[in-house]
């Protein structure tokens, strides 16, 4: 099973992805996560993605897909992968409909976790992780426990991303909400679009996109 997780900045779509990946042995395909990777690999793309991030150049979308192409190949046993963070754009989600295509894979759901703006930053901003493993706690919801040791890995240190404050955080809603959410529609269209609301408790969350697998 082949699944994209939609939402803006903070949604929880990175919580869900852990959860998935330890639940279901499903491999959560991060942007980031693959071009880091990439970049220490040694391989030819690895030094083309190497060249581009030192010299502060945007990495192109044949670059992102080629990534994705790597791991589409890969013949790992695992439960399907889950794609975060992208496709951002619907330039990105023609290109990801073409690879899958040309793979023989399938896009089998579309979950666009629905946040309330207001709320959302109230969350953001009172959010931290573990440096760790990258547990994400939160002042209001999910407070670091009262021994100061992550539950997960049990780390002392914590630690809260520079751009968590209300200003940082419209400004990169706006990005999204220009960039990103046409695709709402675009997947809406092809029929694969669910939605489930980002803010509730974890365990509520988790419940709602369960159930949109499970059908």
């Amino acid at each position: 099973m082949n699944i994209i997780l939609l939402g803006p900045p903070g949604a929880g779509k990175g919580t869900q992805a852990r959860h998935l990946v330890e639940t279901r042995n499903m491999v959560q395909l991060s942007t980031g996560d693959m071009l880091r990777e990439a970049k220490d690999s040694g391989t030819e793309m690895g030094k083309i993605v190497a060249d581009v991030m030192d010299r502060g150049a945007l990495v192109t979308d044949e670059i992102v897909i080629g990534l994705i192409r790597e791991k589409l190949t890969d013949k790992a046993e695992h439960g399907g992968f889950i794609f975060d963070g992208f496709p951002r754009t619907l330039a990105q989600a023609d290109a990801l409909a073409d690879l899958m295509a040309q793979e023989g894979q399938t896009l089998d759901a579309v979950i666009e976790m629905k946040v309330d703006d207001e709320a959302l930053v109230a969350r953001i901003t009172a959010r931290s992780t573990c440096a760790s493993c990258g547990e994400v706690y939160n002042d209001l919801t999910k407070p670091i426990p009262e021994d100061g040791k992550c539950a997960n890995c049990g780390g002392t240190e914590f630690k809260r991303r520079a751009d968590d404050n209300e200003e940082s955080l419209k400004t990169r809603l706006m990005a999204y909400y220009k960039q990103t959410s046409p695709l709402i529609g675009y997947y809406y269209a092809k029929e694969m679009l669910s939605g489930v609301n980002g803010l509730g408790q974890i365990e509520e969350v988790r419940g709602a996109i369960a159930q949109i697998l499970d059908k």
